[in-house]
């Protein structure tokens, strides 16, 4: 008992204020009932009883291996999330996380050491939208840890949350150029995570608004005045890096500036590592926006400096800032360096965010994670009539989780065909259960009237005296437990991502509405009044059209398998912190996601087997590598339970792709 109560991490848990916007996908279920309300508003009340609310019963929270390790005594000590809540559960407020005890004490320490910094649009967990921020953050810490000097280089967006960086202070204030004039800018040092950061601050509008990206400002010309800032500061201060390194098109300027401008001038030891993420975007800009940064633009409108081949031969011709990084940087990568995790940040033993920690070799705190998700976002049933000694059924049926940016990259078509296939899977599902369940309450009915009656003509066998309910527990029994226990295939599926582009986060609302109007369908099916007791029915999808960093981590640890169909990936995050956090991959084969994903069928390579794999990118081949994880998950769940603690070991730390970048950057740093 001893050891299962300090899984059961209890303060985090209490209900405290909010600190963040409701979520999307809630906002839109209320807007649906609403606005569908002249159709459905008598199904639309009883749907609304099959969210389950906070003091719901607890015998139903976890199915553990060992029945009886799990007490409802300390099930009571978590505060059980409903969708009901006010403040959803992952925008609470959770203690503070002290990176600085997670770095490794037994790293061995570089000989050669390097002054490194990285100058880019993210950083997590203060500025993250996808996975460059993760990259940056582990990479830095990584290269902490091997004894260099770091820093990190980022915008100080209004959005940036102040209290979550560390001895913040005002280093000094400049002026930087932008388009004919010079901008007072202030910068600021502090600690993220044990990482040393400075924030740069332009008095001008660029970086306000909300969110990192999206702001009411031209964020082209915000990154231009950025690249050129950086280089500025460190003019003005003399200080001189043994390596830049900088990341995306949104500091693609920056190599073109120091070789034409500052290396002329001051900044002399500095040599450039350009890494691009993705591919998808070119940063493109005419002439006359890269001109309002100092550089002549027509300059670089040649094929082997920045034009945009694409544009060649249209009018007007275009400029891309990546292509110019990548002909005016030291070292390009882009694949090759297989990146890695920040195993300080993605640590399912010691992450504040979740409701009970685990690990490989202790991982029943996993399925406290699931049943906690389950219930905050309205995917657990709220069937009392089950005995707590009977098994969970829901724990049965798989939960598939989808992190993603909503992009074309990452597979759209994919995704939305996996929150169809699982719907349609599980309104089957719940139609035999439905049907199973009217069953059982005829037979209850026959045998009740019959029995009291003292059986067929008074005879042998005669029940005379039984309560009905005795007698609805013999009919129980027959179909092999209570009626909420009749076995559910299927599945369920969460995604979390935010689109870019309006026209496909439109696309997501409309399915999200969808799914909504389905399961309201499938609820109001009718029953026997006996059986009206619909909350034994869950949601099956949630989607919510955001991100948040604090339900990312829930959500992985609440997850049996991780969804990324990506079209192309040089790497991915996503299946390596998925395995970090218990949860088996289920990838298309291809550039970063075949390096770290094997198939379980693969018996040529049965060592390395960690996931399920395909290689198409049409429905069918996503079919049939869904299919498999389900049925592996159904049927072989001791088999699972041993993935699920391979794959937690598995060794997908930046320890061991950080020294291929220290390789590239002892390549090109100027020697004295």
């Amino acid at each position: 008992m001893d050891a299962f109560l300090t899984l059961v991490q209890k303060n985090p848990f209490i209900k405290l204020r909010n600190t963040c916007l409701v979520g999307p996908r809630l906002v839109h279920k209320r807007h649906v009932l609403n606005s569908y309300s002249y159709g459905f508003k008598n199904r639309a009340v009883r749907t609304a009883n099959l969210l389950p609310t906070a003091d719901a019963h607890l015998s139903l929270e976890v199915n553990t291996e060992k029945r009886g390790s799990m007490t409802d005594s300390v099930l009571e000590d978590l505060s059980w999330p409903s969708p009901n809540d006010e403040i959803p559960f992952w925008k609470k407020d959770f203690p503070s996380w002290d990176m600085n005890q997670e770095v490794p004490v037994n790293i061995e320490k570089d000989s050669d050491l390097m002054h490194i910094v990285h100058i880019t649009a993210e950083m997590a967990p203060i500025a993250k939208v996808g996975g460059l921020g993760d990259v940056v953050t582990g990479l830095a810490r990584a290269c902490l840890s091997r004894g260099h000097t770091v820093d990190i280089m980022l915008p100080f967006y209004e959005c940036i949350p102040k209290q979550q960086i560390n001895e913040l202070e005002l280093m000094t204030t400049y002026n930087s150029y932008h388009d004919g004039s010079w901008v007072p800018t202030n910068v600021y040092r502090g600690v993220v995570s044990g990482i040393p950061v400075i924030l740069i601050e332009p008095s001008n509008h660029f970086f306000k608004g909300q969110f990192v990206y999206g702001g009411s400002y031209n964020e082209l010309e915000a990154y231009l005045f950025f690249s050129r800032a950086c280089l500025e500061w460190m003019q003005v201060t003399g200080t001189q890096p043994d390596i830049i390194h900088v990341h995306e098109w949104q500091t693609g300027a920056l190599p073109l500036l120091y070789w034409d401008m500052y290396h002329h001038l001051s900044l002399k030891k500095p040599r450039l590592v350009l890494t691009i993420h993705n591919m998808e975007h070119y940063g493109e800009c005419s002439k006359e926006q890269l001109s309002m940064c100092g550089l002549d633009g027509s300059g670089y409108a040649t094929i082997d400096k920045a034009i945009d081949d694409r544009t060649i031969g249209h009018n007007p011709e275009r400029l891309s800032l990546l292509k110019g990084g990548i002909v005016y940087s030291n070292s390009v990568v882009y694949h090759g360096i297989l990146n890695g995790i920040d195993t300080a940040m993605w640590n399912p033993a010691k992450d504040v965010f979740l409701p009970s920690k685990f690990h490989a070799q202790e991982a029943e705190g996993k399925k406290i994670c699931k049943r906690y998700v389950q219930r905050g976002l309205g995917l657990a049933p709220d069937c009392s009539r089950v005995s707590k000694d009977e098994p969970d059924s829901v724990n049965r049926v798989p939960l598939v989780v989808c992190i993603t940016r909503l992009v074309a990259q990452k597979g759209l078509h994919l995704i939305t065909h996996a929150i169809k296939q699982v719907e349609e899977l599980n309104e089957a599902s719940r139609r035999d259960v439905m049907t199973s369940r009217t069953m059982i309450a005829l037979e209850r009915s026959a045998f009740s009237s019959t029995f009291q009656r003292g059986g067929r003509g008074g005879g042998r066998g005669s029940f005379r005296g039984r309560t009905a309910i005795n007698v609805g527990n013999y009919i129980d029994g027959l179909h092999g437990g209570e009626i909420a226990q009749v076995d559910m295939e299927g599945g369920q599926m969460v995604v979390l991502g935010k689109a870019s582009d309006g026209r496909v986060e439109r696309e997501f609302e409309g399915l999200s509405n969808l799914v909504i109007l389905m399961e309201l369908y499938t609820a109001s099916f009718p029953f026997p009044s006996s059986l009206n007791d619909l909350n034994c029915f869950p949601e099956i999808i949630e989607m919510l059209l955001t991100f948040c960093e604090e339900l990312s981590h829930m959500l992985y640890a609440a997850a049996d398998m991780v969804l990324v169909p990506s079209i192309y990936e040089p790497c991915g995050l996503a299946q390596m912190i998925g395995m970090r956090y218990g949860a088996i991959p289920i990838v298309r084969k291809t550039g970063g996601l075949a390096d770290t994903v094997f198939d379980m069928d693969d018996q040529s390579n049965s060592d390395m087997a960690n996931g399920f794999v395909f290689e198409g990118i049409d429905e069918g081949s996503f079919n049939w590598a869904l299919d498999r994880a389900c049925r592996h998950f159904r049927e072989k769940p001791d088999e699972w339970n041993d993935i699920v603690r391979k794959v937690m070991e598995i060794d997908n730390s930046w320890n061991n792709t950080a020294g291929k970048y220290i390789d590239v950057y002892n390549s090109i740093r100027a020697r004295c």
